[in-house]
């Protein structure tokens, strides 16, 4: 399994310029992947655009949207304009997960219905396939039978919302399942996803932060919250578990802006 950082693009406040830095950072101490969130109507950055800015400061490290709230974005011509330019930065070393995002002020922000939010992701996803270039890996995002059929019919994988290894291995169950069912050979490639602050006073900040990002979640903000990862060995647990479940691709995404965080990261032997 392989195992990279977030980019700090979705903490409320993060300052543009840490990205780059961020991205160097991650890619000199050996992380595998940036990943990046999506959100419209938060305080935050515009995911394909920093990739755009990670891709040209780094020249190894994996670039992941996870995911990219496909709908918000009309049919498929401009994202996929958007990822081919990314990829060409990047040199082939970009994942466009998609999906329909669980958060429907995002959706009045952009003025897109959030009812048809599923059949305007299926539409777009059929334009958008047929103009990517061909170096860019593909995952869907979403845990229901709708995200796993179509993770299944268009794409080469499928990413996990985040949780316990044991909610990763559930569901990981059923993408295999939905993949062999739709006839496709061999596996899916399952990522999977976590959230940690390392370091003195950085779990009560991140812990509001994630709080802060999960609003929307009403009562089940808690428990996200107390699945926040603030220390090593809790960390290492956590990678294990994926491990064991089978995840190809772990991405722990900040909840404190401070570029230390990828240090401490790094530092934990168990993610090498």
């Amino acid at each position: 399994m392989r195992v990279g950082i977030g980019l700090p693009t979705a903490i409320a406040g993060a300052s543009a310029a840490l990205t780059p830095a961020w991205a160097r950072r991650a890619e000199a101490a050996g992380l595998a992947t940036l990943g990046v969130h999506d959100r419209l109507a938060y305080d935050s950055l515009e995911p394909m655009t920093a990739l755009a800015a990670a891709a040209a400061v780094t020249e190894r490290v994996r670039l992941a949207a996870l995911v990219v709230v496909g709908p918000l974005r009309g049919g498929g011509a401009v994202l996929a304009r958007q990822a081919a330019t990314v990829a060409a930065l990047a040199r082939g070393r970009l994942t466009l997960g998609l999906g329909v995002g669980p958060r429907r002020d995002d959706y009045e922000a952009a003025g897109v219905p959030w009812e048809r939010r599923g059949t305007l992701l299926d539409a777009q996803l059929g334009d958008l396939l047929d103009r990517l270039p061909g170096d860019v890996e593909v995952v869907i995002g979403g845990g229901g039978d709708a995200a796993l059929a179509r993770m299944a019919r268009h794409s080469a994988g499928w990413c996990h919302g985040g949780g316990p290894a044991r909610a990763f291995r559930a569901a990981a169950d059923r993408a295999r399942i939905a993949w062999s069912d739709a006839g496709r050979p061999g596996q899916p490639r399952l990522w999977g996803l976590g959230y940690f602050a390392l370091g003195p006073g950085a779990a009560e900040a991140g812990r509001l932060a994630l709080g802060r990002y999960y609003a929307f979640a009403g009562a089940a903000v808690a428990r996200i919250e107390a699945g926040m990862l603030a220390t090593p060995a809790a960390i290492a647990e956590h990678c294990a578990g994926y491990a064991e479940a089978g995840c190809d691709e772990l991405v722990l995404f900040p909840t404190v802006a401070e570029l230390d965080q990828v240090d401490r990261l790094a530092e934990i032997g168990a993610l090498r």
